[in-house]
């Protein structure tokens, strides 16, 4: 049985990325230091599976530590998440995150090299492709980036593929994610952000419970149908079964796949859906646009379909249903 290392595996992409990868039969190792998660979420994952994951609390920016859990177990493949996320964040803190997100994959690499682990899947982000405008965006897309965070993803890719270059046995999948929204079906694992919300599903959920007063809806004269942004919406568990796939369709070298399901809604779109699917309004205010956003950003998944096998498979109103269910079932997320 294959033994798979999910780094910031008890996150939020990570924890559902856990399950299915139990559910795919393989041992499932999660290492995380709980800056921006909790070992509650990899109870549930082992609840609902009825399997056991080895969780670790270790930093991957300590190699000694992350060194230990190369002794005690003998890993398949690395599928790496742990890292800093948020834009507004690195902005103000670039530096924090240049050393946090840079040196976690550098001691990862480091540590596959000693003890010949060949096989690395990265999270990386659709934030590498910049302000481009040409949707659907294809993996072939010119890279470039408008804040820290997404320089450390495209930073990561090349640290990536040097790697690869150095060891023909070395396997790198650089997966590009889209805007992940939604939450386990059952309700019990789902996105639990510190702090004010980042990202629209989450923020919309805590106002839906009335942790928050109302949504900020940031641009309301883009050049889309309704003014709002644009973007691809995946749902978390379509997203963590495309790391499953990633792994097991991994081949030696680099192979660069989007993540999403290749249809834009524009915030409007969701909030309204949102309101739909769940019966709840969701007060919301018009404001203006934030510096770096783009007008809108949608994947064109084929490669992905093609090469893996891989498509989303959940639409809109999943995605606001789960989403809505687990906020609903846990109005203060694993703090309950």
């Amino acid at each position: 049985m294959a033994t798979v290392l999910l780094t910031g595996g008890a996150g939020y992409i990570g924890s559902h990325a856990a399950l299915e990868f139990l559910n795919d039969g393989s041992e499932v190792v999660v290492a995380d230091n709980f800056s921006n998660s909790s070992p509650k979420s990899i109870e549930r994952v082992e609840k609902l599976t009825g399997k056991k994951v080895a969780l670790r609390e270790v930093d991957v920016c300590d190699k000694a530590a992350t060194r230990k859990l190369f002794e005690e177990f003998k890993f398949d493949a690395i599928v790496h998440f742990a890292g800093y996320k948020a834009v507004g964040e690195s902005v103000a803190q670039p530096l924090k995150y240049y050393r946090n997100n840079i040196d976690s994959a550098l001691v990862l690499c480091e540590l596959m090299e000693e003890f010949g682990v060949n096989k690395i899947v990265f999270s990386s982000s659709a934030t590498v492709y910049g302000t481009s405008q040409n949707v659907p965006l294809k993996e072939t897309e010119p890279t470039g980036c408008t804040n820290p965070y997404g320089w450390t993803k495209l930073m990561i890719e090349q640290i990536l593929r040097d790697f690869a270059r150095s060891n023909e046995n070395i396997s790198v999948t650089l997966l590009r994610y889209f805007n992940p929204v939604g939450a386990h079906a059952s309700g019990e694992i789902g996105e639990d952000p510190l702090g004010i919300p980042n990202n629209l599903a989450p923020f919309v959920c805590q106002v839906a419970v009335g942790r928050r007063e109302k949504l900020s809806v940031f641009g309301s004269d883009y050049p889309t149908p309704d003014g709002t942004g644009v973007r691809d919406y995946i749902h978390v568990v379509d997203l963590a079964l495309g790391h499953v796939a990633a792994y097991r369709n991994a081949k030696p070298g680099v192979s660069v796949y989007n993540l999403g399901t290749g249809t834009g809604y524009s915030v409007l779109d969701l909030v309204k859906t949102f309101e739909k699917v769940n019966g709840v309004k969701i007060p919301y205010e018009l404001t203006a646009r934030r510096p770096g956003d783009v007008a809108t950003c949608y994947a064109d998944p084929t490669l992905a379909n093609e090469a893996l096998g891989w498509s989303a498979k959940l639409g809109l109103e999943e995605m606001c249903r789960d989403a809505y269910n687990w906020q609903k079932k846990y109005p203060n997320g694993y703090r309950d």
